[in-house]
């Protein structure tokens, strides 16, 4: 093939290409699409996933029906809720694993975005960027205790990596211990801190020095900081959640985090909080640590931190140990961490959450929202096992995962979403926006009586 056949070739190659970005660029213009362009949109999506994203998902997804030829496709949102390309609506209790704390595309957030955006969507990477820098202080302002320097991420994967350097920079040591039914995410560093073994076998020999112990099991961790320091392996850090997410939504008993404290005040070891799904005004404070009264030395941060509308995560850290960084800042850097787009999100989620009182909305509706759950699956001891939560962040646990499968279909069919926890898959997550109306809430409840008693009679 000479060279002048082949650019032909490879410019009607471009030429569809681009044909079919502009009819996608189109539609992307558009608030609402015919039923025509609908059915287009469906196709696209599901072959798009089928052949070119991971067909997996047609398999794991409730939305998709038994011959894949038909899904729910997620088209615009508001508020508290989802729309599809077909127009459904649809109460979102996912909440997009926790990021939309202040609701769906809040006016407040979107502006601070867009303002910045007329001006700068990216920095330099040689300037002094101002809002990292503004930021950074609010941070130090609300953050518990003497927390007070922050290293901007772009998610809480990235976060607890982040953390997971600055702790090895800090001392000489190398042993960690996470818990049981931990999640801090699925890169090599955060992973080794993850507790699931289905994530974790295929990528084994993970990182070295890290140890599992029971969550909310103060003497095994007691026990483990002892064995390690009778055999040289001292422990650099405690990586936890305050309340596991992943895990099914698991508190810790009384006392727990506040002994654990004590523990890595003893052994000279850094306590990090991985408050990722917690932080924000979830459970009912600001940040989870406050629930318990305990100071970190690292807080991870990310999910709602960039208000549902940009990626975006915070390490927070105690001087004494971000000054690790301080003699070569770029010893752990990340080109879009902290970009003005982030930082103008995450001003924004912080100046809502306090003005809103969304933290204590949290609290007051999450009662309110716990009670009303528990209340409606009094008859149903058979299917479900437990209910709890702190805040908007609750648990239904089931004594099995097809139970709680069959739920979350049915409650889907509803227009209520819903979805099951990474690491205990017997246990549906509730955590909608923190802005969720209490008539919204009640439609939660009422679905969620009535899709139990549909199973009944399956």
């Amino acid at each position: 093939m000479n060279t002048v056949t082949k650019n032909q070739e490879v410019n009607k190659a471009y030429g569809e290409v681009n044909e079919y970005i502009n009819k996608v660029l189109g539609l992307i213009e558009k608030s609402q699409v015919s039923a025509e362009e609908a059915q287009w949109i469906t196709k696209e999506t599901v072959d798009g996933f089928r052949e070119h994203v991971n067909p997996g998902f047609l398999e794991y997804r409730k939305t998709v029906t038994v011959d894949t030829q038909f899904a729910a496709v997620e088209w615009s949102d508001e508020g508290s809720c989802f729309t599809d390309v077909n127009g459904k609506k649809y109460i979102d209790c996912l909440g997009g694993f926790g990021i939309y704390n202040v609701g769906h595309r809040h006016p407040k957030v979107v502006k601070a975005v867009q303002d910045q955006l007329q001006r700068q969507a990216l920095h330099s990477q040689d300037l002094l960027d101002p809002l990292r820098a503004m930021l950074a202080k609010i941070l130090a302002d609300i953050t518990p205790g003497d927390l007070k320097y922050s290293f901007f991420t772009n998610s809480g994967t990235e976060s607890v990596e982040a953390a997971l350097k600055l702790a090895k920079m800090y001392s000489d040591r190398t042993t960690f211990i996470s818990t049981t039914r931990s999640f801090h995410g699925k890169s090599l560093g955060s992973l080794s801190g993850t507790a699931k073994g289905m994530f974790r076998k295929p990528f084994l020999p993970l990182i070295p020095g890290f140890r599992h112990v029971p969550f909310g099991d103060i003497d095994m961790m007691r026990k483990t900081f002892e064995t390690c320091a009778l055999v040289g392996e001292d422990v650099a850090a405690v990586l936890l959640e305050p309340i596991q997410g992943e895990g099914g939504i698991i508190l810790p008993p009384e006392n727990y985090l506040k002994e654990v404290r004590a523990l890595c005040d003893e052994y000279d070891a850094i306590l990090i909080f991985d408050e990722v799904q917690t932080g924000m005004g979830r459970t009912g404070e600001m940040f989870a640590s406050e629930l318990y009264d305990v100071v970190p030395d690292i807080l991870c941060l990310a999910k709602a931190f960039g208000g549902g509308v940009m990626p975006a995560g915070a390490v927070v850290a105690k001087e004494k140990v971000f000054s690790s960084f301080f003699d070569n800042p770029f010893m752990h850097t990340t080109t879009f961490g902290g970009n003005p787009l982030a930082c103008a999100a995450a001003i924004a989620t912080i100046n809502v959450l306090i003005e809103e009182q969304l933290p204590n909305r949290a609290k007051e509706l999450g009662e309110y929202f716990l009670a009303g759950l528990k209340k409606a699956a009094e008859k149903h001891g058979d299917k479900v096992l437990e209910i709890r939560g702190q805040g908007l962040m609750i648990g239904i646990e089931f004594h099995q995962d097809e139970i709680g499968y069959a739920l979350s279909k049915g409650m889907f069919d509803e227009g209520i979403l819903v979805a099951g926890t990474l690491v205990n898959s017997k246990t549906i997550r509730i955590e909608p926006p923190l802005t969720i109306s209490a008539e919204e809430v009640d439609q939660v409840i009422s679905t969620f009586e009535k899709v139990l008693n549909e199973l009944n009679h399956q």
